[in-house]
């Protein structure tokens, strides 16, 4: 073996690449004496060396990230600036995340005199844990997004008050809480103020115009509901899914800062890493590609501590989390949101297909892409958030997005009753994209505070439509998530004051022509 073809380099001196598994090894890799239970990634590992493998990997990639930045390059002892809280699903990875994090740093230790000798083992250190207070786990149940499924939520309390002393606090969630103003007061958000209240989405727009509800929609109209309208509203199904997520990151960060968390710990394992990294770039999230893999977020209005999200098994598949479970006899909760099947052609959905089975084959593959995706960075820093995901968000998204894409039509009369009509868009769409705005009254609008993927997840058009057919009324009156609502209110009301509005439309070459008509030399 050589070194870029140079004869002279020693042998000794290279590394070996270590050879694959052959189907014939028997031995583990790590003690060379037991017989191998397990192959990962082409090396045999037994039963006993597989715990403290993955353990190692999951403190490797916590601890870290625990303490603030030190001042200098001295090492401190673990204390975390505030409480801890874990995302919970019942999922496979969710629960070896919630099991590593019980059996690493909430055990209780051994009392007698051995055990306790010196260092970290000392007595005065036994009762001083990683972080303050009891650390919560929250759950957020999706059961009221969609027709015929339980609710779980028992079935995950029994999970995580299971182990000894019951070193959790178990906090559920629902996801029709994003809606629910008294959910918002719990976490410290505010009330919901009449301005912000009676604002909502012209999701049929596609300037994304907020409007105000009309008095005909009861003002009682229950949290449930409003996420039953909002999800219809959204135009396809990749859309539907992509924003359960945001709805739930959000419902865990904002309760996670009410509980003065320093750090939220999320169950993404190397392989679910992987697929959210492609299938966020595939929906236009690349600007913000980054915090997949790390974030920090701070909550608006601002109270308790910034939030650090940590994903501890990003570097253990979601192979290694069920052989976990499996020894350890835990049972995940497996519940598919789409019990029908009919989310399986959404973008997401095909992402993991597609991931699951290349790590089936090449499983070296899955942890390259999410060591790519983990080093990829925007060209310019942006100080600006989303007001939806809460996200970096790219300045003047709208603009680029004119530029790189045609969103309506020059002439409506050929294009509704013409041959060249889109079969993918009703005349209800098609009126809404045409219609003329320059004579129109500008009103406030949700798209320039919104991020690109936002952006395009409520104003993608499908080849089948939109997910349900809605009334002209609920399109103009679709709800908003209460944080979106709270941030509303501060800049409607700035707006005001400065008598300002941002309105964008398409000039025609006449109009082009006016403006620049003085500067024009007379042939």
């Amino acid at each position: 073996m050589t070194s870029c073809g140079n004869p002279n380099v020693e042998k000794d001196a290279l590394m070996e690449r270590r050879p694959k598994y052959d189907g014939k090894t028997k031995i583990c890799v790590k003690c060379k004496e037991n017989q191998g239970n397990v192959v990962i990634r082409h090396a045999v590992y037994c039963k006993s060396c597989f715990f403290p493998l993955v353990q190692t990997r999951f403190k490797r990639t916590l601890e870290p990230s625990i303490n603030p930045a030190p001042d200098g390059p001295r090492r401190k002892a673990l204390r975390a600036a505030g409480s801890l809280a874990v995302g919970f699903s019942g999922g496979t990875c969710s629960m070896t995340l919630l099991d590593l994090v019980a059996k690493t740093y909430l055990t209780t230790r051994p009392t007698g005199n051995e055990s306790m000798k010196g260092g970290t083992d000392h007595p005065r250190n036994s009762e001083r844990g990683v972080w303050k207070g009891k650390p919560t786990v929250c759950y957020v149940e999706v059961c009221g997004a969609f027709s015929g499924q339980i609710d779980q939520t028992e079935v995950i309390r029994a999970i995580v008050e299971r182990y000894p002393n019951c070193p959790f606090e178990f906090i559920p969630l629902r996801l029709e809480d994003s809606f629910n103003p008294s959910w918002w007061s719990s976490v410290g958000g505010g009330n919901a103020v009449d301005s912000a209240r009676s604002f909502g989405l012209d999701i049929s727009d596609e300037e994304l115009r907020l409007t105000h509800i009309s008095q005909s929609t009861p003002p009682d109209s229950s949290a449930l509901t409003a996420l039953k309208a909002y999800l219809s509203s959204v135009p396809t199904l990749t859309a539907v899914n992509s924003t359960i997520q945001t709805l739930i990151r959000l419902l865990l960060f904002h309760t996670a800062a009410a509980h003065n968390a320093s750090h939220l710990l999320l169950g993404t394992s190397l392989t679910s890493l992987s697929v959210n990294l492609i299938s966020g770039i595939a929906q236009g999230s690349g600007f913000a590609v980054a915090e997949e893999a790390k974030e920090e977020w701070t909550p608006r209005p601002a109270r308790g501590l910034p939030v650090r999200v940590v994903r501890p098994l990003r570097d253990v598949g979601v192979k290694e989390c069920a052989i976990w479970n499996w020894w350890a006899g835990l049972h995940p909760v497996d519940r598919p949101w789409y019990p029908s099947g009919a989310g399986k052609n959404a973008v997401d959905s095909l992402t993991r297909d597609f991931i699951f089975g290349l790590e089936t084959d090449y499983p070296a593959t899955v942890s390259t892409i999410a060591r790519t995706c983990g080093k990829l960075a925007s060209k310019e820093d942006s100080d600006e958030r989303c007001i939806l995901c809460e996200r970096p968000a790219q300045r003047r998204v709208q603009d680029w997005k004119a530029q790189i894409s045609i969103r309506s039509y020059s002439d409506a009369t050929p294009a509704v009753s013409g041959i060249t009509k889109p079969t993918h868009l009703s005349d209800d769409e098609i009126s809404n994209l045409t219609q003329a705005k320059q004579e129109s009254k500008p009103e406030p609008s949700l798209a320039p505070y919104l991020c690109y993927a936002c952006h395009t997840t409520l104003t993608s058009r499908s080849i089948r439509g939109m997910t349900a057919p809605l009334s002209a009324q609920r399109a103009k009156e679709t709800p908003l998530p209460m944080w979106v609502r709270s941030t509303l209110d501060g800049v409607v009301a700035k707006d005001s004051v400065d008598s300002e509005m941002i309105q964008s439309k398409k000039l025609t070459s006449q109009d082009i022509k006016s403006q620049i008509e003085q500067y024009l030399i007379d042939e």
